[in-house]
C-alpha cells in the first residue's frame, strides 16, 4: 500500500515560472498535462507587463491568456503568483496585482514564487540565508558575478513591502531549489515554518528543472525509479514557456517522459493540494536549524557545480 492518497507510491507536482509564457507556447503542454492526468500549478503575473521588465510573457490583463488560465483552474490545476508583473513594485501596485488575482480567479494564491530581481521579493538574496558565514559568502559570489539585488518585501518601511499582505493571503512560498529528484532526502520537514520569517506562513523547496533539458532529465527511468522507491516528493520547476513546445506542438523528448511519468503509480496533484497533505504528516511544522544549515550547504553545493540556474 503506498504513502499517499488512493495508495499511491510517489508524489509529483510541477510549479511552472511564468516568464515568458503565452497561449501559445504553452497552451499545448497543459493540454497535454491534462489529457495524461497529471494536475500541477502555473504562476501568473495579474497586471500588465512593465517595458522596464527584462523579461515579458502574457498576463491576466490579457484576455485569452486570462481565459486560458480560468479554464486550467476549472480543469484541476493550480493558479500562482510569480509577484504582480515582470517588474518591480510597490506595496499599493502589489495590493493592486493580489486584488485582480482575486477578482479573475476567484480566490488569493495560495503559492508564491518571487521573480528574478524584483524589488519587492520577500525574504530574496542575501535574506534567503538565516547563517552569517552563509549570506557573506553569498553576497561576495554576488560581487564577483557584477551581480547584486536590493530585495525589501519584508521590510516594513520600505515602499515595497506586502509582507503582511502575504502572511495574510500565501499559504506556501517557494525557496530553495536543489539538483535532486526526492525533496525528502533533503527537506522531510516541508512545508516549513521559519521564525526568522514571519512573514511567510510557510517554505516550500523544489526540483531544478528549469530547462527542457535537464527538466526530462531529472525524470529519467533511472529517477522516477529511485523516486517510487523511496517513496518520495518531486516538486518539478520550470518554465514551460521556454521551449517545451513550438509550432510543431509539445517536444517529442518531454512528451514521451511526461507520458512514462503518468503510468507510474504516482500522485500527480498541484503544489498547494501536495503541501497540505505533507503538513499531516510531518512530525513539527519548525525547520530545525541543523536541517537549514544542510539545505543551504547542498544548495551552494549544487550552485558552485553549475547544476542550478535560479
Amino acid at each position: 500500500m503506498g504513502t499517499f492518497p488512493g495508495g499511491k507510491s510517489f508524489a509529483f507536482s510541477v510549479f511552472d515560472d511564468t516568464d515568458r509564457g503565452t497561449v501559445a507556447n504553452v497552451g499545448p503542454v497543459y493540454r497535454m498535462l491534462a489529457r495524461l492526468g497529471i494536475r500541477t500549478t502555473k504562476s501568473v503575473w495579474p497586471l500588465p507587463n512593465s517595458p522596464e521588465g527584462r523579461i515579458p510573457g502574457e498576463t491576466l490583463a490579457d484576455k485569452p491568456y486570462l481565459e486560458f488560465c480560468q479554464w486550467l483552474q476549472s480543469e484541476g490545476f493550480e493558479i500562482a503568483s510569480h509577484n504582480a508583473r515582470n517588474y518591480h513594485a510597490t506595496r499599493d501596485v502589489t495590493q493592486e496585482g493580489l486584488q485582480r488575482f482575486a477578482d479573475c480567479l476567484g480566490h488569493p494564491p495560495r503559492t508564491h514564487c518571487n521573480h528574478l530581481n524584483n524589488r519587492e521579493n520577500i525574504y530574496w538574496g542575501k535574506h534567503r540565508f538565516r547563517f552569517p558565514w552563509h549570506r557573506l559568502i553569498y553576497s561576495s559570489l554576488m560581487r564577483l558575478r557584477k551581480r547584486s539585488g536590493t530585495y525589501e518585501g519584508h521590510v516594513e518601511d520600505s515602499p515595497c513591502f506586502w509582507g503582511d499582505l502575504c502572511r495574510d493571503q500565501v499559504d506556501y512560498v517557494r525557496n530553495w531549489v536543489f539538483d535532486e529528484v526526492n525533496l525528502d532526502k533533503v527537506n522531510p520537514t516541508m512545508p516549513y515554518q521559519d521564525p526568522r520569517t514571519p512573514y511567510v506562513k510557510a517554505w516550500f523547496s523544489s526540483c531544478e528543472g528549469s530547462a527542457l533539458e535537464v527538466f526530462c532529465d531529472k525524470i529519467s527511468d533511472r529517477n522516477l525509479d529511485r523516486l517510487e522507491a523511496e517513496g518520495g516528493v518531486c516538486i518539478m520547476y520550470t518554465h514551460f514557456g521556454k521551449r517545451f513546445a513550438d509550432g510543431d506542438g509539445v517536444h517529442k523528448d518531454f512528451q514521451e517522459r511526461m507520458t512514462c511519468l503518468s503510468k507510474r503509480n504516482g500522485w500527480f496533484v498541484p503544489v498547494a493540494e501536495l503541501l497540505d497533505f505533507l503538513k499531516t504528516r510531518r512530525k513539527s511544522a519548525v525547520i530545525s536549524s541543523r536541517e537549514l544549515y544542510r539545505m543551504e550547504c547542498r544548495w551552494f553545493a549544487d550552485k558552485l557545480k553549475g547544476k542550478l540556474s535560479t
